[in-house]
């Protein structure tokens, strides 16, 4: 039986743009009460029934503290999303330490961090966690290593949380989206056999999943047989079917075009939204 998210306290982080931006608004229409934590929450479009909140989720007391005034505000929350993230491109050599280390601040520590905190509250009653990975989870592309090796880390933690957490009545999807057309995707090119998506149509499956949870969430749902197919069949299988869809070169193609430059330039301020 769906579960109705009628009057459910949803956070999402990263809420202000893009996936986390339709996400709230489509909790909202299905009567969700939602925070919007966000670096820069004057972009969101909070409307009636959202409430949106500065945050920083590099900062891990702020995140605290950012989930504590929504549960102060709002009530105990039952759902978290982990949806924060960005995706500056570069070749791994011209890769400047300061960018490797926020891509994995915001990409994967905050995901940690944040559901930790979610754990601790929701254990005792009952909850969902939701954390935004990538296809990149399963097939990396180059001229992305960092962030591919985050969303690695994502669906991989999410895997061994979910596990510790099975006895509970808290659960745990991971959510791999394709090429969204948001700005973090900005000047890709499109690749055989993943074309663009909307954000609407991840926030979608982030409602279905949320009335009917199950773990491993691709969008859209058909890549999902594909992705599990190359990595059952070995890693020369695998980089065939790269080849073969030309996934190798998208990222690639995409270092330094002007196409991608102010949404590059805001993933390297801690003052602006970068998602």
């Amino acid at each position: 039986m769906a579960r109705s998210l009628a009057d459910k306290v949803i956070a999402v982080t990263g809420g202000a743009r893009g996936i986390g931006a339709a996400t709230a608004a489509a909790l909202t229409r299905a009567g969700a009460t939602v925070a919007i934590g966000d670096i820069d929450p004057e972009a969101a479009n909070a409307g009636d029934h959202a409430l949106a909140l500065p945050v920083d989720v590099t900062d891990r007391d702020a995140l605290t503290s950012f989930l504590d005034t929504v549960e102060r505000r709002l009530g105990p929350i039952d759902v978290l999303i982990n949806n924060a993230g960005i995706m500056p491109l570069t070749r791994i050599e011209d890769e400047q330490d300061t960018a490797t280390a926020r891509i994995l601040a915001i990409n994967l520590h905050a995901v940690i961090h944040g559901s930790r905190e979610a754990a601790r509250r929701m254990r005792p009653r009952g909850g969902h966690i939701v954390n935004v990975a990538s296809v990149a989870a399963r097939i990396p592309f180059p001229g992305g290593a960092t962030y591919a090796a985050t969303k690695f880390g994502v669906l991989g933690f999410s895997e061994a949380i979910r596990a510790e957490l099975r006895e509970s009545d808290v659960d745990v999807s991971c959510v791999l989206p394709g090429f969204v057309r948001t700005e973090l995707a900005a000047g890709l090119p499109e690749v055989p056999g993943f074309a663009p998506i909307t954000p609407d149509d991840v926030a979608a499956a982030i409602v279905a999943t949320l009335r009917r949870p199950r773990f491993e969430v691709y969008v859209p749902r058909r890549i999902g047989p594909m992705l599990r197919l190359s990595t059952l069949t070995g890693r020369r299988f695998s980089e065939w079917l790269q080849r073969m869809l030309r996934a190798e070169t998208p990222m690639l193609s995409a270092v330094g075009s002007p196409e991608r430059a102010a949404y590059e330039e805001r993933t390297r301020s801690p003052r602006k939204g970068a998602r």
